[in-house]
This record gives structure tokens, sequence and C-alpha cells, in this order.
């Protein structure tokens, strides 16, 4: 069976983006294995490539929405994770973002960036399962921790300490990874390893975007809370 620790211990670089707005811009973390390889705060989207191509890494996930929604309703992700009792941010339309003066969707103005930037070295991953070479993909670190920790134990309340318990249960070197972003752009890497490896679920469809969440064969029991 699967061991937690083997889950993070994958040969290729994989890298995880968590998205913010315009003060925060972008939390980078790339992965090789259990190991930090690099860890970049407030990095413009359009610094991602180059970094991502300098330590050859294979797949980019990113937390936040990868298309705005055009149809009725809700994504078809967004369906499928409340349906599973995980809560999530809908995504609107890029026309009802712009008209909104709340300011709330800025991160995902910055997550388009994110995407754009990526689109020609790490073009979205569209198709539900993986089938090699470079990608970028969307990803939900609440989610993420849903699968791995089991939705009875994962809060998001508790998400500043229960993440880093996790993150180090994992084998990770939390020392450089000292903000919620920088430990929520590991889960989105590590997630980058379960989809190279064909271990992640896909929830959604094309039409609406997919949402990849690790697949667990067992989730993983904290040392402490």
């Amino acid at each position: 069976m699967r061991s937690a620790r083997s889950a993070a211990r994958q040969a290729a670089a994989v890298a995880g983006v968590d998205v913010g707005g315009d003060r925060k811009l972008c939390d980078l973390v790339i992965l090789c294995g259990s190991t930090v390889v690099c860890r970049e705060e407030r990095i413009a989207p359009e610094s991602l490539p180059a970094l991502c191509l300098a330590h050859d890494v294979v797949a980019v996930g990113v937390d936040a929405p990868s298309q705005w929604w055009t149809g009725s309703g809700r994504r078809a992700a967004e369906q499928a994770l409340a349906r599973e009792r995980i809560s999530c941010f809908p995504t609107p339309s890029r026309e009802q973002a712009v008209a909104s003066t709340s300011g709330f969707f800025d991160w995902m103005f910055m997550g388009e960036r994110v995407y754009r930037a990526l689109a020609h070295a790490y073009p979205l991953l569209t198709d539900a399962r993986y089938a090699g070479g470079r990608v970028s993909f969307e990803t939900y670190p609440y989610a993420i921790t849903c699968a791995m920790l089991g939705k009875a134990v994962a809060s998001a309340k508790q998400k500043r300490n229960q993440r880093r318990h996790l993150l180090e249960r994992l084998g990770i070197d939390v020392s450089t990874l000292r903000s919620v972003d920088a430990r929520d752009a590991t889960l989105c890497a590590l997630t980058a390893q379960y989809v190279i490896d064909g271990n992640a679920h896909a929830y959604g469809d094309a039409a609406g975007g997919y949402i990849r969440v690790p697949m667990m064969s067992e989730t993983i029991v904290l040392d402490s809370p």
C-alpha cells in the first residue's frame, strides 16, 4: 500500500502556486521529491515560467480557477466538491468580476495572469487525465487537505497548524515555509506529484475546467493535532 511518505518522494520536479491579490502576488514552491528546492514569495505571474523551467519542473498546480464561468449555476467541479461537503468559492463570469467593486475577485484576476504566463511552457491540462509533458492545472488546498486527512479531520479554521503538521508528516522540511500561503503552494506542488503519477481525481468537466485533488489509498494520521 502506498505510504504517505513515499507519496511525497517522486523523481520529477513539481511546482505549486498560491495566488493572492495585487499586493501579495504569488507564492511559488518547487519540490524535488520531498525537498523544497525553490521558495519565492510576492512573485509576479510573469516570473513563474522561467523559474519552473530552470528547475526542470514537469507540472504546476495553481490555487486559482483555471477559467471564468459562463454558464448558469456553478461549475461542475464546484458542484462535485459541494456534493462531498467540501466548500469553495463559486467562480463568476469575467464580466461579473469586473463589475464587482468589493475587490474580492482580485486574486482570480491574478490567477488569470498566472495561467496566461504559464500557457506557452506549461499549457493547461484540459483532459481528465495526465498523458505526459509539461502542464499546469487547477487545484485547491482545502480539498487537498480533505483528501489527505479525511473530511472529518480537515479544518479550514485550523489550517495554519494543521497543514504544517501534514507537510511534516509527509517528510517535508517546513522551516522555510513560514506562511500559510507557502504551505498551500507546497500542497499544490504535492498534488502535481499525484497528477503525473496518475493518482489524482479530476472534479468537473472540460466545459468548466477540472479541479485536481490527490486520490488517496488511505488517509494520513497526524502525530499531533
